[in-house]
């Protein structure tokens, strides 16, 4: 079906069915066309939350979905635009994701992995051949048409694509999810098509022993990691794998993107055009077992930042780490959550700025300053509560008004590895480790540390916190007055 101009309303062409899933400015549903009784899947955006970047980037991704027509890439039927929500109709995939699909397989070999790599590439290839780079290649946009036997692989979301000139290499922003990047956007270097292909090998290395070729808990080990192509084949899992299929890894995860193979090229390689012939047919369990384990870690993570939890515990390693660049570091480097610096790292920023900003009118006893900051009805949890939620500004102004900034000469306050979540448009949570210095009345120097976490909420433009959570010592008690509102 083409992709008409829209001329008319959503609702003259299509019934709205069950939810299916929701993201920050966007729900998706089931849908049924009238006059086809033909089931589709509507992603419908909330376009009145939409900055004007956000909504050139919806305009680039149905511009994008409109120019691929592929049977491996989930195909955008039709696009409507209205006065406060844009409708994306897409095929309804039904089969889930495709690493799921495995695990509940009675048989998967090296050949069946043969085969879902070869229908990843061929939408790739796809997409490379009319300028596409998607950017964000990993198992959640993975997914199989129906559930049937046999069904087909589709690529989804293209959401972080970019649109390219021929072979064009340039630095189009940083861009992906942390395991699947490639080595030249964590180096910051100019970019293109190749950055595809090595996530096509990380997902082939998964899909043969079920663990990813780069892992740590740290993220910056990891990115290391990538930097460096720091991977291997451990005994015993990879005995079994045919050097066919390793030495297509290899071409895949060539750290020089120059040298690494391209999606036509993979495709033409034996171990996908001579499946039959060199490809292992052998059931591999202990793959399907480790898949198992990394499927349930990785929605476990998802469902842990989708959370957002306002609070959170610091490790004493976070401590020591100051993100004086203002980068994040994000607390899973196994997250299935995507990452795009541009407008989201000024938005992590002005977070920061915000919360530097209420600490100054803490430090310098400034309640007028203070209040235009918090939301009237600002709830706490902090030691000088005594375990109780406190709400509102009165408990606060006691210690601007009797103990702030009179009994110490200068506070100087360091913030320390702040975490940025971004909820949606308007809301923010930032966590972070605070480490105040400061002279007393009597000359001496002292040095406080606090845990804290603040969720912002912006009304009106305006960017107000709403709560916060404090721990660390009592800061009364610690140093003769408070500090630490």
């Amino acid at each position: 079906m083409a992709v008409p101009i829209a001329c008319t309303r959503f609702s003259d062409n299509y019934d709205l069915k069950e939810e299916l899933g929701k993201g920050a400015f966007s729900v998706v549903r089931r849908c049924v066309q009238k006059s086809s009784g033909l089931e589709f899947a509507a992603k419908i955006i909330n376009t009145k939350k939409l900055s004007a970047r956000d909504f050139q980037k919806l305009e680039r991704e149905a511009r994008i979905c409109r120019k691929l027509q592929h049977a491996n890439i989930v195909r955008l039927h039709d696009s409507i635009q209205e006065e406060n929500f844009h409708y994306l109709v897409f095929d309804l995939v039904t089969g889930g994701e495709l690493f799921e699909d495995i695990v509940a397989r009675e048989f998967y070999s090296e050949a069946d992995a043969s085969h879902c790599i070869q229908q990843i590439l061929e939408s790739v290839n796809h997409c490379h051949q009319n300028g596409v780079v998607h950017r964000d290649l990993k198992p959640e946009n993975l997914l199989l048409a129906s559930k049937a036997k046999g069904a087909a692989v589709k690529l989804a979301d293209f959401g972080l694509a970019i649109e390219v000139s021929g072979e064009q290499q340039a630095w189009f922003g940083f861009a992906g999810t942390p395991g699947y990047l490639s080595p030249e956007v964590l180096k910051k270097e100019p970019y293109g098509k190749p950055v595809d292909i090595w996530a096509c090998g990380v997902i082939l290395y998964i899909l043969l022993v079920g663990y990813p070729p780069f892992w740590d808990e740290d993220q910056h080990r990891l990115y290391a990691q990538i930097k460096a192509g720091a991977y291997d084949y451990p005994s015993p899992e990879w005995d079994t794998v045919t050097p066919e299929a390793k030495n297509l890894i290899n071409q895949m995860l060539t750290v020089n993107p120059g040298k690494r193979i391209t999606a036509a090229d993979a495709l033409k390689h034996p171990w996908i055009c001579q499946r039959e012939r060199v490809a292992s047919v052998v059931h591999r369990q202990e793959t399907v077992d480790c898949l198992k384990k990394f499927n349930a870690r990785r929605k476990l993570k998802g469902a842990i930042l989708t959370t957002m939890l306002a609070t959170r515990n610091f490790s004493s390693r976070s401590i020591i780490v100051k993100k004086g660049d203002g980068s994040q570091v994000k607390e899973s480097t196994d997250s299935s959550t995507t990452l795009e610096d541009d407008d989201i790292k000024a938005r992590r920023q002005e977070i920061i700025k915000m919360t530097e900003q209420l600490i100054e009118a803490i430090n310098t006893g400034d309640f007028e300053a203070y209040t235009k900051i918090c939301d009237p009805h600002l709830t706490a949890f902090e030691p000088e509560a005594m375990g109780n939620l406190v709400e509102g500004m009165d408990f606060h102004k006691f210690y601007f008004d009797n103990v702030l900034g009179k009994n110490c000469k200068a506070v100087n306050t360091t913030i320390l590895n702040p975490h940025v979540h971004l909820l949606g448009e308007d809301a923010a949570c930032i966590a972070y480790v605070r480490l105040t210095q400061y002279m007393d009345k009597h000359g001496q120097a002292h040095t406080h540390q606090s845990e804290e976490s603040r969720v912002w909420h912006k009304r009106d433009s305006k960017w107000q916190n709403v709560h916060f959570h404090r721990s660390g010592g009592n800061g009364g008690a610690a140093f003769g007055f408070s500090s630490h509102k």
